[in-house]
């Protein structure tokens, strides 16, 4: 039997992974400084935060369609040069305006505003580029190289980040951010591969177009299944994340290094997902492991609000639990389930596809971040997590009661 060549054999494979790789590492920077500079800078509140994070991820629900469409239209590596550039240049006005004293919240949003608009169409060119660029046989292995790499960058940015903010303000790590952005530009700039726009005589109107993606999703059994747990996953993992830097930083006062180094340690159990994702779904299936992925996500959410019953000397190690076990869970299902799509979506339709999905996915956060932000005000932070860990529970119900999550393969679908 003839032995499957590896991933990095795929030309322009490597410059890709390279490049998203520093671009990842870049992303955790700004991860760990924006939360630092709201919460211990500017002193933000419960609802100031839910409107951080609401701008961040507002444009999915706001353009995210309509991305998919252009999307489709363009050729996705350009789509994503001009989108690297873009955030590049819209990281530079905080560290500018806090070295002149002019920092405010009101910046913060802006600026999370315009990054989460090229990030809608980075996003939505990237999940349908890695088809284009590696053959149909090393879709999957691509996926988990590139899943494996952002962990990798999860497990050493959080920590390093944490260090350098020992000697330097938080708005100056956001400055690495946008280098690595460019650097993410560079790579991209020089792969070359075979992806030719699409003829215009062969182009729609723009709404058929759209309405054809949101059909193909609509009508696809898996798809459905994945789109409303994957939507319920994020409703409540955005209300315990939006307000998990206020538990940390305020409530139990860790050091932001020391949070830092929490999150890295998270992401060894991503990198372990990266790793056994398709060797779970070799042997147990596909379907079910989504399940069980899910039930164990909900399990480690669960650990966010119990850090305040533990002792103290408990907490940062119970912190790192919950953070490998929600990692390693999520990087199981993305992989297992991101891989599905680009498989069972005609390549025509990738761009719309993956953007019917994400307005649904991603466009549920901002609201969900307004959401966070309430709750804390009126029914207190601990009240508010505990709110997020039930609507997470509910994303269960998709794959475990419906027959999706018994398929051992989307391919039976």
């Amino acid at each position: 039997m003839q032995q499957r060549s590896s991933v990095f054999t795929q030309r322009g494979f490597r410059p890709f992974w390279l490049g998203q790789g520093l671009s990842q590492v870049g992303f955790q920077f700004s991860a760990l400084a924006m939360p630092v500079v709201a919460v211990l800078l500017l002193h933000a509140t419960e609802a100031q935060l839910g409107y951080l994070n609401a701008s961040e991820t507002a444009a999915f629900l706001l353009v995210g369609l309509l991305a998919g469409g252009w999307v489709d239209r363009w050729r996705k590596r350009r789509v994503m040069l001009v989108a690297d550039l873009v955030r590049a240049g819209a990281s530079l006005p905080i560290p500018i305006a806090f070295l002149t004293g002019h920092l405010a919240m009101w910046q913060l949003y802006v600026v999370a505003g315009v990054l989460g608009i090229a990030t809608v169409f980075f996003d939505v060119a990237y999940q349908g580029y890695v088809p284009i660029l590696v053959d149909d046989e090393h879709v999957a292995d691509a996926n988990g190289v590139l899943e494996g790499t952002s962990q990798v960058a999860r497990l050493g940015g959080p920590a390093l980040a944490g260090l350098l903010l020992k000697l330097v303000s938080a708005p100056v790590l956001i400055l690495v951010h946008a280098v690595t952005f460019l650097a993410s530009a560079a790579s991209l700039a020089l792969i070359r591969d075979a992806e030719v726009r699409r003829p215009l005589e062969d182009r729609r109107p723009l709404r058929t177009e759209i309405a054809e993606g949101i059909r193909f999703v609509a009508s696809h059994p898996v798809l459905r299944a994945v789109t409303a747990t994957t939507a319920l996953t994020n409703v409540g993992s955005t209300i315990l994340f939006t307000l998990e830097p206020l538990l940390v930083l305020r409530r139990l006062g860790i050091d932001p290094s020391i949070f830092g180094v929490a999150l890295s340690v998270g992401a060894v159990g991503g990198l372990a997902g990266s790793v056994v994702a398709p060797r779970l779904a070799r042997r147990i299936g596909e379907g079910p492991t989504l399940r069980w992925m899910i039930l164990l996500s909900v399990a480690g959410s669960a650990l966010l609000p119990l850090l305040v019953v533990f002792p103290r000397a408990w907490t940062v190690a119970v912190l790192c639990l919950t953070s490998v076990v929600f990692s390693f869970s999520v990087v199981v299902y993305n992989v297992i389930q991101v891989t599905a799509r680009q498989r069972l979506c005609p390549r025509e339709l990738l761009g719309r596809m993956n953007a019917s999905i994400r307005f649904v996915v991603w466009g549920v956060m901002p609201l969900a971040a307004l959401l966070a932000g309430w709750l804390g005000t009126t029914i207190g932070l601990i009240g508010a997590l505990w709110v997020g860990v039930g609507v997470a529970a509910l994303s269960c119900l998709p794959l475990w009661v419906g027959a999706v999550g018994r398929l051992r393969t989307f391919h039976d679908s």
